[in-house]
C-alpha cells in the first residue's frame, strides 16, 4: 500500500524504513507538515501517515479523500487532532498507537522535576562560564514531598512508581481510578484537594474537552504557594496566560514543559536564526524558573521503534482487513 508519511524527520525514516521491511508497503516521505495546502502531496496514495502537529481538521481530511486516501495511520497515541467525525462521513479510517513506551515519557518526566529542583540546567551553563559559585541553586529533597499526579493511565502509573521510589507521598486523580496506581503506591483525592496539598503535580492524562486548560486560573489558584507543575502530555491541559500570571505571582514556584499549547509552529523544528514571534512563548522561556523541552519525552530508542512497528502493523491490518484494532475514528464520533 501507498503511504504518504508527513512530517517525516530522519530518524522517522530510519525506524519506519525497518519496519516495513518486507511488509509490502510502500512509503513516500514527506518533510512538511499535513495541512490542507500540502494534502495534496498524497495524490496517488492511498493512506498517509501523520504526526502530532499535523492538522487532521475536516478541510485537510477532504483534501486527502478527494486525492484517493482512505486511511490515517498516526504515529501518536493522542488523536485529539483528528477531526474524528469528518473521518468518519468522508470514509476515512484512522488508528493510533495507543502505547509504545510509557516508561520513556515518565523518566523525562522526572528528569523535568529533578532538573527544576535542582537546577542542574542553569549550574551546567554557570560551569561552562568558569561560575562555581552555589547562590540561587538551592533545592529540596524530593524525600518526604508530595506529588500529585493527575492522569493514572500507564505513564501516569510509570511516573508514580518513579516518585515514590524517591520517597515521595503520591497522591492521584483519575475518573477512572485503578489498581494498579495504589499497587504504586498512589492514594485517590479528588482533584482539588490534590493540587491543595501537592508540592509537586504532574499531568499525564489526553486532550479531550474535559481536560481543556484543566489548569486554569481556578485551579492554579488551588495550588500550594510555590509547587512545582509539570506538563508532559498535551500542551492545552495548560491556560498558558494563566500560569503566567502564576509564576509572576509565584504561586507556582517551578514549571516543566515538554509540550506547548501553540507548539505545532515552532517544535520539531530548527529555528535557531529566526525571530519566533510567539510573545507567551518567549515570555515563558524568560522566567528562570522555567524549563521547557521541545516535545522529546517520547524520544527514546525503544518508544521510536515501537511507534514504527505499530504503525506499519496498523497499515498492514487495514491493507488486509479494511480495519485494524488500534482504529478509533468509528466508535469515537
Amino acid at each position: 500500500m501507498r503511504t504518504a508519511v508527513f512530517s517525516t524527520k530522519p530518524y522517522d525514516e530510519t525506524y519506519l524504513r525497518g519496519a516495513a521491511e518486507g511488509a509490502g508497503h510502500e512509503l513516500l516521505y514527506l518533510e512538511p507538515r499535513l495541512t490542507p495546502d500540502t494534502a495534496a502531496l498524497a495524490a496517488g496514495c492511498e493512506a498517509v501517515c501523520a504526526f502530532v502537529n499535523d492538522d487532521l481538521g475536516a478541510k485537510t481530511l477532504t483534501a486527502l479523500a478527494d486525492r484517493g486516501v482512505r486511511y490515517i495511520a498516526l504515529r501518536s497515541a493522542g488523536f485529539n487532532h483528528v477531526d474524528l467525525r469528518a473521518a468518519a462521513e468522508l470514509g476515512l479510517g484512522v488508528a493510533r498507537v495507543p502505547g509504545y513506551s510509557p516508561y520513556a515519557v515518565a523518566e523525562h518526566c522526572a528528569a523535568l522535576v529533578l532538573a527544576l529542583n535542582r537546577k542542574t540546567h542553569r549550574a551546567y551553563n554557570r560551569v561552562r562560564e568558569h561560575n562555581f559559585a552555589l547562590n540561587g541553586l538551592l533545592g529540596f529533597d524530593l524525600h518526604g514531598r508530595t506529588v500529585g499526579v493527575v492522569g493514572t493511565g500507564r505513564i501516569g502509573v510509570c511516573f508514580t512508581r518513579i516518585m515514590a521510589g524517591f520517597g515521595c507521598r503520591v497522591l492521584a486523580f483519575d475518573p477512572y481510578p485503578g489498581e494498579e496506581a495504589e499497587a504504586a503506591g498512589a492514594e485517590y483525592v479528588p482533584l482539588e484537594e490534590l493540587l491543595a496539598r501537592s508540592d509537586i503535580v504532574s499531568l499525564h492524562c489526553p486532550l479531550t474537552p474535559e481536560t481543556f486548560h484543566l489548569v486554569d486560573r481556578e485551579r492554579i489558584a488551588l495550588m500550594r504557594p510555590g509547587a512545582m507543575l509539570v506538563n508532559t502530555s498535551r500542551g492545552a491541559l495548560v491556560d498558558t496566560a494563566a500560569v503566567v500570571d502564576g509564576l509572576k505571582s509565584g504561586r507556582i514556584g517551578h514549571l516543566g514543559l515538554d509540550v506547548y499549547e501553540e507548539e505545532a509552529d515552532l517544535f520539531f523544528e530548527d529555528l535557531s536564526d529566526q525571530v519566533i514571534g510567539d510573545d507567551l512563548f518567549d515570555r515563558l522561556s524568560a522566567f528562570p524558573n522555567v524549563l521547557i523541552t521541545g516535545h522529546q519525552a517520547f524520544f527514546t530508542a525503544e518508544a521510536v521503534a515501537a511507534i514504527a512497528a505499530t504503525t506499519m502493523a496498523n497499515l498492514t491490518g487495514f491493507e488486509r482487513d479494511g480495519f485494524c484494532g488500534n482504529q478509533v475514528a468509528l466508535e469515537r464520533t
